[in-house]
């Protein structure tokens, strides 16, 4: 088929589109400098020296058609039209350096109502394949009809930003123009920017329609019930969703709209640190011919991956079609959510396993976006350390937090949607002290919930978050529902617990101009 980029100033005439897997395989070991195939068939590939995003180097045009819907600050960092250009025009004169480039025209959402049309180009195999996993492929009657596309992403990753152009901070830079619907990319050949980048698109473009875009993961009973899962990294979003008793929807972007919700990607992008096949066999079968498999650790003869080893990263990934997990709806579409789940790992060791949300403590949870990690061991055992992401997503939300909080509240209202606080991390003391909540007891809890084994189940109100815990739950020892009655050093809990609320307060006072006062209220006292 003839097909260019000469409209956008590209002359190189070797172009790969939406090419086969094997092509893009064959493409990455010969041209790519560490590329392998891996014992179960999985490409690995390394990207360089940046292993993970750089919110820092992120910024957005600033433009009067947009400027007033932006939440402009700590995140969302502004940029002139002119050096977007100047960027744009780097990347560019950097594709026409190269004998092969590689697009891929595919889409992003599985509504057609509002999914968007999205054009890679890109100067990596890896990159390709790994966004050929995360969109949603046309089939060939749909890429002959695609046309112009929605929004085009120029990853000149493997060429660095000139730090001397304004507001450059770095050799990294990705630059959003929402009115050119443009991103570039310099400096950085992590391929988790192409992904997020176009999350932050569907983030300010969905409000705009009546739609919530989630920073989530999502999947639907026999019944279809559907279950809607926040959270941050390390949380469980992805291995709960995971479910062989229920169909996956989607692992990371959704979006809420007037008739039910849809994934935006068409992949998933799985964390790899310590996988295994026992504690998430759905994600590690799905490791296979077609995966890209980043940054990973493996034996040079037998190729098979050492996936407890983090010398690279401990931000080693797996990028894999959805279709590679066994028990998939597709189309990723489904209904209204019955239930939503907002999960953390709570090192402090504070919050319950399970607790029910009014929807006002729904609001105020969905805004604060909490977790607590482990500080780290190096130097001997440090306390863990908290982390507020508003909408458990706050670098890749365009608008003013409050106003997806407000989508929120009112989608769960019409649709009678009940929110639930699941608690994955410390039991019995903090860090260091106790230990983390086991698996088969976060998943006997989701059971529950989407059982209804909670209904009229009396609960313990817990006195400063005001969270009604159930006091009993199938295949849980009641002991542990309550966290004070599992540590053995009840000061200690008080002391850790007064610390954990003091900081809850202090995170939201930057919200609380914008907040209903009912919301202020469902936050915890001190």
């Amino acid at each position: 088929m003839d097909f260019n980029l000469k409209q956008y100033g590209i002359e190189v005439e070797n172009i790969l589109r939406n090419g086969e897997r094997s092509v893009l395989y064959e493409s990455a070991i010969r041209l790519e400098q560490g590329s392998a195939i891996s014992s179960s068939g999985a490409l690995m590939c390394y990207s360089g020296k940046r292993t993970g995003r750089s919110p820092k180097d992120k910024r957005i045009v600033r433009h009067k058609k947009s400027e007033m819907n932006i939440d402009w600050g700590a995140v969302n960092f502004e940029m002139d039209e002119h050096t977007f250009m100047v960027n744009r025009e780097r990347a560019i004169d950097y594709f026409n350096t190269r004998n092969n480039l590689y697009v891929v025209d595919a889409f992003a959402g599985w509504d057609p109502k509002y999914r968007l049309k999205i054009r890679i180009i890109c100067t990596r195999a890896y990159h390709a394949l790994f966004m050929e996993n995360m969109l949603i492929m046309p089939i060939p009657e749909e890429l002959a009809s695609f046309g112009e596309p929605d929004y085009i992403v120029f990853n000149g990753g493997s060429f660095p930003a000139n730090s001397f152009t304004t507001t450059m901070t770095s050799k990294t830079s990705i630059g959003l123009s929402l009115e050119r619907k443009e991103m570039v990319i310099l400096g950085t050949e992590y391929a988790g920017e192409m992904k997020k980048g176009i999350f932050s698109i569907m983030n300010y473009l969905m409000p705009l329609e009546n739609v919530l875009p989630m920073h989530c993961s999502a999947n639907v009973g026999e019944t279809g019930d559907v279950t809607v899962l926040f959270g941050l990294s390390g949380t469980g979003k992805t291995t709960l969703s995971a479910d062989p008793k229920r169909k996956l929807i989607g692992d990371d972007e959704h979006c809420w709209t007037g008739d039910g919700i849809f994934n935006i990607e068409g992949g998933c992008y799985a964390k790899a640190i310590d996988l295994s096949e026992e504690h998430e066999p759905d994600i590690f079968r799905a490791i296979r011919y077609g995966t890209v498999l980043e940054n990973v650790v493996f034996d040079p003869q037998t190729r098979v991956v050492d996936y407890t080893d983090t010398t690279i990263t401990q931000n080693t990934r797996a990028s894999y079609p959805i279709g590679f997990i066994e028990n998939t709806q597709i189309p990723c579409i489904a209904g209204h959510p019955k239930h939503i789940i907002f999960l953390t790992c709570d090192a402090f060791g504070v919050l319950p396993p399970v607790a029910k949300l009014t929807p006002e403590q729904a609001s105020y949870h969905f805004i604060s976006g909490y977790t607590a990690k482990v500080a780290g061991t190096e130097m001997g055992v440090q306390e863990p350390s908290a982390t507020f992401s508003a909408c458990f997503g706050a670098a890749f939300m365009m608008w003013h937090p409050n106003e997806y909080a407000k989508l929120l509240a009112k989608k769960m209202k019409e649709h009678q949607t009940q929110a639930w606080l699941v608690n994955t991390g410390w039991i019995g003391g903090d860090y260091g002290t106790g230990s983390r909540i086991k698996l088969k007891y976060t998943r006997a809890i989701l059971d529950a919930i989407h059982h209804g084994d909670f209904d009229g189940v009396a609960t313990h109100e817990e006195e400063n978050f005001g969270l009604a815990i159930p006091s009993i739950c199938p295949g849980v020892p009641s002991e542990i529902l309550i966290p004070e009655n599992t540590w053995a050093d009840k000061a200690k809990f008080r002391k850790i617990k007064d610390k954990l609320v003091q900081l809850f307060v202090d995170n939201f006072t930057k919200f609380e101009s914008k907040v209903s006062p009912e919301i202020r209220a469902a936050g915890p006292k001190i």
